[in-house]
């Protein structure tokens, strides 16, 4: 029987599937459901040492004689930091030691309790990796806690070996072992897909091979990362979906085609590859977080673990663009078929999705605003085009058929137009920039600046504070919500944009927006051209919710 502590299991379930098959072990209560644990494992070998310094160098030189790494496991207090000399050690030889340690929990750390002091990062920078598992309580603090594991202990062979640090809160009771069998946990592995071409082979590019309902899933990338033409061929073959943030061609409707059939399996994908960064739909990532039956693979230069889907199987270390060229290699070498039946019903929705799309009429909006604007700009081959955060950049994923730039590293308002107003310095095309009222107010002293040329064309979507608020299903039963959450106000641009030199346009109906559109992008100007597009926030809404209604039709 295994110990009543969860986190105590993920972790030795997930040490059994990383390789670890020696430890040393020193006494202690506090580490008693660990030590427990690892001698009851029939996979892993256990070796008594007392004194920790001494336990830290038994480590050391069972892993360089065995090269591979080793596990040494101390209780709470100043036993971890007696094992710092041997830790020092093998982080300056290459030797990839396993330091687990338990700990008091957190809310009694420098409460005058005896064997505590704080355990997480003691060991400074000689571990390549250091990290503090939570003791869980439902179902997402589990998938943190088996992700923490993971990361640590592919971290021992990453780029080069070496120590880590797993410190691991244990509350009382600790002398329980009532579980029979550790958990099935999931491994997450890590490829190198230059240096490990052959794993590559034989772990993803089989599956995506094997795969009946394949899909590519792709991120927001710089255009310096934009894939090569090759991502066509996985297309036969599989299903791509993307934003306007990831590929040049615009986005391709997924989040909208997901509101109608997100509950059918037949959509749902047997292997996933996601290529790239953040996403912008926050729908498509609800779905992959219930993709349970789902090889799921993520590409990632550093090989850092982003575990975005909550499903993650592998991490496949390398440039996006290698990536789908070994793919491709795949595809081409073992004659890979189109998945017609699949691939056919997403395209067909797709399809559909599109079309629609393109025939709604939306009346006078922040909806019509970006959808006009888009029409007139067509594919923006000669131009740049940033959108700010949240409604904005979700407008722009109807419409746009172009790569779009936006600050979705971290999604903050700030800065949007200090970015399109930087970009619009050092070329002479032209830079628009469509943003909200809370954005364009937040950064307005981006105009504020004696570089800018007449390149720069803002469209202001102004409907007195942010949409985004008004579409959180329950905010609109607090009554803090238009004054403190939404940032309700009554500002225009016209004041900011004459202290400015910024030539003003503004729109109230489709008349002058259609005019205000047309002078934003084709007028000639020694100045920056702004037009305010102002709207009423509820018909904002109501007609984006509209347009969500006629999917399901």
């Amino acid at each position: 029987m295994y110990s009543s502590k969860e986190n105590v299991n993920i972790l030795t379930s997930l040490l059994v599937q990383h390789g670890v098959r020696h430890a040393v072990v020193c006494p202690g209560s506090r580490n008693s459901p660990i030590s427990h644990n690892l001698n009851e494992c029939p996979e892993i070998e256990c070796y008594p040492v007392t004194d920790e310094r001494s336990a830290g160098f038994y480590a050391l030189g069972m892993a360089l004689t065995l090269c591979k790494p080793v596990a040494v496991c101390v209780t709470s207090g100043t036993a971890l930091l007696n094992v710092a000399p041997a830790i020092a050690e093998a982080f300056y030889q290459h030797v990839p030691l396993v330091v687990i340690s338990a700990d008091r929990p957190e809310q009694w750390i420098d409460q005058l309790d005896g064997q505590t002091m704080p355990q997480p990062d003691a060991l400074g920078r000689f571990v390549k990796k250091a990290v503090n598992l939570p003791e869980p309580k439902d179902d997402e603090q589990r998938w943190y806690c088996n992700r923490l594991v993971n990361e640590a202990l592919n971290e021992t062979n990453h780029h080069g070996y070496g120590p880590v640090h797993i410190n691991v809160p244990i509350s009382e009771p600790l002398f329980e072992y009532n579980v029979a069998e550790l958990p099935d946990e999931r491994r997450i592995h890590l490829i190198n897909s230059r240096c490990d071409r052959y794993k590559l082979s034989i772990a993803c590019s089989d599956q995506f091979v094997a795969a009946k309902k394949p899909m590519l899933v792709i991120g927001q990338m710089s255009m310096e990362q934009l894939l090569p033409a090759e991502i066509s061929m996985i297309s036969q073959c599989a299903v791509v979906i993307n934003e306007a943030l990831s590929l040049g061609n615009g986005g391709s409707h997924f989040n909208e085609v997901l509101y109608a059939v997100s509950e059918d399996p037949e959509f749902q994908p047997d292997f996933l590859l996601y290529v790239g960064d953040t996403l912008v739909s926050k729908r498509v990532k609800k779905w992959m977080r219930t993709l349970k039956d789902t090889k799921i693979w993520m590409v990632s230069e550093n090989g850092n673990i982003h575990d975005t889907t909550m499903n993650l199987y592998g991490v496949i270390e390398g440039r996006a663009a290698d990536v789908i060229e070994d793919l491709c290699e795949s595809v081409k070498t073992k004659h890979m078929s189109p998945t017609s039946k699949y691939k056919a019903r997403w395209d067909m929705a797709l399809r559909k999705t599109a079309d629609m799309t393109m025939t709604f009429k939306p009346g006078y909006s922040h909806m019509a605003a970006v959808k006009l604007f888009e029409e007139k700009i067509g594919t923006a081959i000669n131009c740049y085009v940033h959108y700010g955060n949240s409604s904005s950049v979700r407008l722009a994923s109807f419409y746009a058929r172009h790569f779009v730039y936006c600050n979705r590293g971290v999604n903050g308002i700030e800065g949007s137009l200090s970015t399109a107003a930087g970009g619009s310095v050092v070329t002479d095309s032209k830079v628009f920039c469509v943003l909200g009222d809370l954005s364009f107010f937040y950064d307005q002293n981006a105009l504020w600046n004696q570089n800018l040329k007449g390149n720069l064309r803002i469209l202001l979507l102004n409907n007195q504070g942010g949409t985004i608020f008004r579409m959180l299903k329950g905010l609109e039963q607090s009554e803090a919500r238009d004054k403190f959450v939404s940032g309700s106000h009554h500002a225009t641009a016209e004041g900011i944009c004459m202290q400015n030199h910024v030539k003003y346009l503004k729109a109230t109906d489709m008349e002058e927006l259609a005019e205000g559109v047309n002078t934003l992008i084709h007028a000639d100007s020694d100045h920056p051209i702004l037009l305010e597009v102002l709207t009423d926030a509820k018909e904002d809404v109501r007609i984006v919710n509209e347009y969500y209604q006629k999917l399901k039709l």
